[in-house]
């Protein structure tokens, strides 16, 4: 018996002992080897922005936690990739196939939901066929729900809240508000979008069957520079609110085609701030522009926060921490890899299901292991320049919380009929 519990014992944490000791397991050198993680996303084109904010938030979040410190498994410092997948399904599974060329065992991406499914398939695919190769998918954006829903996969997570979460948190705001009678949803032709605009004519149906949906419309994404053509709708349909999933580029020309036609009133978002959009809106913008996200904004209370964005803005100035979920999922990945003393993504997966933790923020994050879908507290802020301690865009202006729900009412039943492979 005690010779079999050595040899359990020792089977599990020689890959640790490897790396602790710099001596050579099966003819690899591993003291020195990285960790490595490919950053699958626009690093160039109309999202290119979002893309490249989001690696650089990435990379600083591992060596602010990590590799200044130390490093993981004994010193094993993490090495973040960027890859250009120009926002495209077709580039992200190119992406993939060079990244696992290369001996890469986790990807992240999150720009946006076409890209994820096409990832998570792929993924699904390869590491059917290659048990000894698998790959896992670390999700920081992608919010269909179908994704953690009729499409999960045991390789995926998703650290950020899905849009029907969202959706629910952002009706019940605009249920309460006995001003808003006639709502107009836009955005991207693509699913994220057609997911927003269903989710709000339901929900919305729901809550207040008085209001009127006076626009359901669709746009091709990433194609549009002038949506004057769009607001003139929204303006002719007599819309007391806007509902919009558009994000980067496509954000920033519809917010600027707003403040043209002078439009005023609550335009409610999933991603109208930072990257050039904070900028754009400013006084125009002010008391307008809602976001529903998963991080509390200003005023900033908590310490391990202000640091943290504090040191960011030191060494990128002009940069903002916009997904501060992106340190939450490194958290939990080296949590898992320090549990089990293993780098392998089945290991590290299991490890990683029902794991709870806390944030940056001071919130707890809980990773649900049926469907690999993250819950915590979501919020709605609001773009002004008043008790705004850290601004976006360095414009002055930033995002301050006025509305929270907690991670225990965010919960929605799963649909997720996971296919889990073998060891």
């Amino acid at each position: 018996m005690n010779i079999l519990k050595s040899t359990v014992w020792l089977l599990r944490y020689i890959p640790q002992f490897c790396v602790t000791l710099a001596v050579f397991c099966g003819g690899q050198a591993f003291a020195q080897d990285p960790i490595r993680i490919a950053f699958i996303d626009p690093q160039s084109g109309t999202f290119a922005a979002t893309g490249e904010s989001g690696y650089l938030q990435l990379q600083f979040a591992a060596d602010y936690f990590y590799n200044d410190k130390g490093g993981v498994l004994g010193g094993r410092k993490i090495e973040v990739i960027a890859l250009d997948n120009k926002g495209s399904a077709a580039d992200s599974q190119q992406q993939l196939r060079r990244a696992i060329s290369e001996g890469i065992q986790y990807v992240v991406s999150g720009n946006g939901s076409a890209v994820a499914s096409a990832l998570s398939t792929a993924i699904e695919r390869h590491n059917r066929r290659n048990p000894d190769q698998r790959v896992l998918f670390l999700n920081y954006a992608a919010v269909d729900p179908i994704l953690t829903g009729a499409d999960c996969s045991f390789w995926h997570f998703r650290f950020d809240a899905h849009s029907d979460m969202k959706m629910d948190v952002m009706t019940s705001h605009i249920a309460s508000n006995p001003d808003i009678h006639k709502v107009y949803v836009i955005g991207q032709d693509y699913s994220f979008g057609k997911a927003v605009g269903d989710a709000a004519i339901s929900m919305l149906a729901a809550k207040r069957p008085d209001i009127e949906i006076v626009g359901n419309e669709l746009h091709p994404i990433g194609q549009v520079k002038d949506f004057t053509p769009y607001v003139t709708k929204i303006v002719s349909s007599g819309a007391d609110a806007i509902i919009t999933g558009n994000w980067g580029g496509d954000m920033v020309a519809l917010g600027r085609s707003i403040i043209d036609a002078g439009l005023d009133v609550p335009i409610y978002t999933f991603y109208a701030a930072y990257d050039g959009i904070t900028a754009t809106l400013g006084e125009a913008g002010k008391n307008k522009i809602r976001l529903v996200h998963n991080d509390y904004a200003n005023p900033v209370t908590n310490d391990v926060r202000r640091a943290y964005t504090e040191a960011f803005k030191a060494k990128f100035p002009h940069k903002d921490i916009t997904q501060p979920r992106l340190a939450t999922l490194l958290q939990m990945l080296t949590l898992a890899m320090e549990e089990t003393g293993s780098t392998d993504p089945f290991a590290i997966a299991t490890a990683m299901e029902d794991m709870r933790v806390t944030n940056i923020t001071g919130e707890e994050v809980w990773m649900r292991g049926e469907d690999h879908q993250a819950f915590q507290p979501l919020y709605i802020s609001v773009h002004t320049d008043e008790n705004v301690v850290f601004d976006a865009d360095n414009s002055g202006f930033g995002l301050v919380t006025e509305f929270s729900v907690p991670a225990a009412d965010t919960i929605s039943p799963s649909s997720c009929n996971m296919n889990r492979p073998q060891q």
